[in-house]
């Protein structure tokens, strides 16, 4: 069971000590359900709204442009064929849902892969819960930086939602904060540095028992 020190909004240490189960972030990461819980989530999030016109829905003349021998050249009967200028396309894109279905514990199995990743490559911080009684992106930058995770991509993560952290970080780079629900393979894999608030962190290792 690794151990993490506990740091204050001022990046110093607490004194306490945060304990990282090996059941959350100990096991044997699986680098396939990490690929299938990713894929699935950036499918989701397409809208398959993709449309071209084929050749039944251009508008157009159906007279026929030429005759059909003695020309030198191929057949065509419209101007709609997709070998002209301006006609339809052949096999374009058609509106298409991506979205499939993915076991719930392959899910989990994905998401503390992901969280042991980042365990053993010392991305993961520790800090107390804190408010702000109204948004300031300058109090928060000052975090980060007192943190010393400024300059990279951080991911805070809390337990619930508060509107004011969530409006102060939106104007920093690299820089998301979501709630633990919220908290995806995705998520944890594309960011540098994941950073627990103390709530947050004993509910994900309660929930995840």
């Amino acid at each position: 069971m690794k151990k993490l020190a506990v740091l204050n909004s001022s990046g110093e240490d607490t004194g306490r000590k945060a304990d990282l189960q090996d059941s959350v972030f100990g096991i044997q990461p699986n680098d396939h359900a990490i690929y299938l819980d990713v894929k699935q989530y950036l499918a989701n999030r397409r809208q398959g709204t993709h449309k071209t016109k084929e050749r039944a829905e251009i508008a157009g003349s159906t007279r026929k442009i030429k005759r059909q021998k003695g020309t030198g050249t191929a057949r065509a009967g419209s101007i709609k064929s997709p070998i002209f200028r301006g006609g339809g396309r052949t096999f374009g894109p058609r509106p298409h849902d991506y979205r499939f279905k993915l076991n719930k514990k392959v899910k989990q199995l994905a998401r503390k892969s992901a969280l042991t990743y980042k365990a053993n490559n010392d991305s993961i911080k520790v800090v107390e819960d804190f408010q702000f009684e109204n948004p300031k992106t300058r109090e928060f930058a000052g975090i980060m930086k007192n943190l010393k995770i400024e300059g990279n991509k951080v991911l805070l993560v809390l337990n619930d939602l508060n509107r004011n952290l969530f409006l102060s970080s939106r104007n920093i780079p690299d820089t998301r904060v979501i709630t633990l629900s919220g908290l995806t393979t995705y998520d944890i894999m594309n960011s540098s540095i994941v950073c627990f608030v103390e709530s947050s962190l004993e509910m994900l290792q309660k929930d995840e028992k």
